[in-house]
């Protein structure tokens, strides 16, 4: 990790502490230049972890998410590394759940390759990806169409969950935080996410580094609910040992001096 990405990672850490960061505050403690720390935090909002405020920046809102269009390509590389890295997980001919998200959609398109997959989804735009392989059977969920994103949320989205008990269920987060709670914004969306978690035999979560530590009001379950945890990044040390407790493997999709990327699995549960 580079010395700038170790300054934000303590500022993030300063800003969860304090609710609150001043610029002037920041370059005395880490003995650089106000522009320094602006760039600094330029960067922490544009991966939606600080909210810029006069003279500073604090946590971003936990009732409000970044708009779909902005989400699509926030930390799309390192998306693309975890759902690359999840889908090898993914055996033929297996059934699975596909949640509503821009990284659960990354994992629809590294698994295109598979073979015979059942796929059961709320997510439209996930169909739309998976239903392109012929081999795929493809069941989309009933219910409520939010136009933001496409995702289908109600009732009705439950009563056809509640139909399936498949092998795995892949769900995104929109925050967990370091006590090992999964957190996100809409409370349909989560009723949604916890049938897909009740009816799955394994529980993949796929989250990018931006979500550790990030802050949403409803709380959708803890980890020690899932099997499972995709990232690109170390979690914090707090969520790592939440993670060790619960026996969940942890598989991390590193980025290598390359363009490209490998990925590389560090099983927590080993």
């Amino acid at each position: 990790m580079s010395t700038s990405d170790q300054r934000r990672e303590r500022i993030l850490e300063l800003a969860r502490r304090h609710g609150f960061v001043a610029i002037e505050d920041l370059a005395r403690r880490f003995a650089v230049t106000t522009q320094t720390i602006r760039r600094d935090i330029n960067k922490l909002c544009e991966q939606v972890l600080l909210r810029r405020y006069h003279g500073g920046a604090g946590l971003p809102s936990s009732v409000e998410n970044l708009a779909y269009t902005a989400r699509r390509v926030l930390c799309l590389e390192e998306k693309r590394r975890i759902a690359a890295l999840l889908a090898r997980h993914i055996p033929d001919q297996a059934s699975l759940f596909l949640n509503i998200g821009t990284t659960t959609e990354e994992v629809a398109r590294a698994l295109m390759s598979h073979k015979g997959l059942h796929v059961i989804t709320n997510n439209l735009n996930v169909a739309g990806i998976m239903s392109g392989n012929p081999e795929f059977e493809v069941i989309i969920a009933g219910g409520a169409v939010r136009a933001r994103d496409r995702g289908v949320v109600g009732e009705a989205a439950l009563d056809l969950i509640g139909q399936f008990k498949v092998d795995f269920g892949i769900i995104g987060i929109s925050g967990i935080d370091e006590d090992g709670t999964l957190l996100d914004f809409d409370y349909r969306e989560v009723r949604v996410a916890q049938a897909i978690m009740e009816n799955s035999a394994q529980v993949f979560l796929a989250a990018d580094h931006t979500k550790f530590g990030r802050n949403a009001m409803v709380r959708l379950a803890r980890v020690a609910q899932i099997d499972a945890l995709f990232t690109d990044r170390a979690p914090p040390p707090k969520l790592r040992e939440a993670l060790a407790a619960a026996e969940v493997a942890l598989h991390i999709a590193e980025a290598d001096t390359a363009t490209e990327g490998r990925a590389t699995d560090d099983d927590a549960a080993a």
